[in-house]
């Protein structure tokens, strides 16, 4: 292999090494949701179309670098790459339920092994060497595009449910960092193929951390309003209600209202005393029937007056 390009370009070289550290970086921002997942057994609402992209993109620009002249630091950080990527699909493969793994597994077979190896044949065998590596940097152009925009299949959960549970901020921040490092590598060894791509991963990165920074704490917000909207629904002639929290949502279940109030007790009590009067009148008319039936005898007839 011909000497390390780099190493006449002092700028290209120190933003190349930049590029590896941080690039490291992005392939290890998603550790912790897959240590997530591992610990959680599930895969919950996490997505593998990313990382089949990502590992997607490291395959051809290995290819690339393997074929363009003086690219040691491509071949460095995307060999890493795709191992970390591939990681990745695995354990999500593991964990994932029957539906989404089966995907997964099928877009691995048409994307990773099936149009990887067509590219690499069609390259090798229909596009002569000189042409070569512009073709092949022109694909690794739309596929990069590709993986900035990945997260963004996200984007559309986030602004629906308004939450950033499932949008790891640590990939949208190194993508951003590591955008700007590639794309003044690119610069500097005057490879459009590698600038231009992180242009755009520059804007989409921002997008994806703006979002965060709007719905980070959107949830906690929600619950809250949940919390204040509830005891102004369930006033205090209204009969009581249990309130059962579930992961998904809170239940409402009446129950019948129990007297639990002064005035109940009061009501109650004077409705006791009046019935308890009632009794005791007709038990006194009773008696006084009974006294008057004893002091008239069958031969006897009241005196009329």
């Amino acid at each position: 292999m011909a000497p390390v390009a780099d190493s006449h370009h002092p700028l290209a070289f120190t933003f190349g090494v930049l590029g590896n550290l941080v690039s490291t970086m992005v392939y290890l921002a998603p550790v912790p949701t897959f240590y997530r997942i591992y610990r959680k057994k599930s895969t919950e609402g996490f997505h593998s179309v990313p990382y089949l992209v990502a590992m997607f993109s490291s395959m051809l620009w290995f290819y690339y670098a393997s074929l363009k002249k003086n690219a040691i630091l491509l071949i460095t950080i995307n060999s890493f790459g795709s191992f970390a990527e591939m990681t990745y699909i695995v354990i999500f493969v593991v964990y994932a339920p029957k539906d989404a793994r089966k995907l997964t597994v099928k877009l691995f077979g048409i994307m990773n092994v099936g149009l990887f190896t067509l590219i690499l044949v069609l390259s090798h065998f229909l596009v002569s060497r000189a042409y070569r590596v512009p073709v092949l940097g022109w694909i690794n152009v739309a596929i990069s595009t590709s993986v900035f925009a990945a997260p963004l299949s996200i984007v559309a959960q986030v602004i629906r449910t308004r939450s950033v549970e499932f949008m790891p901020f640590r990939l949208s921040f190194f993508l951003t960092l590591s955008a700007v490092m590639w794309f003044a590598y690119g610069l500097f060894l005057k490879d459009i193929c590698i600038a231009i791509p992180n242009v755009l991963g520059f804007a989409l990165g921002l997008l994806q951390m703006l979002l965060y920074a709007m719905y980070r704490n959107r949830k906690q917000e929600i619950i809250e309003d949940h919390e204040k909207k509830l005891p102004a629904a369930t006033p205090d002639h209204v009969k009581n209600i249990v309130i059962i929290a579930t992961l998904a949502a809170s239940e409402l279940h009446p129950v019948d209202a129990q007297p639990n109030n002064r005035n109940d007790d009061g009501d109650v009590n004077n409705n006791v005393a009046v019935t308890e009067a009632n009794e005791h009148e007709q038990t006194d008319d009773h008696r006084h029937v009974e006294n008057a039936s004893v002091e008239l005898q069958p031969n006897e007839t009241p005196s009329a007056v």
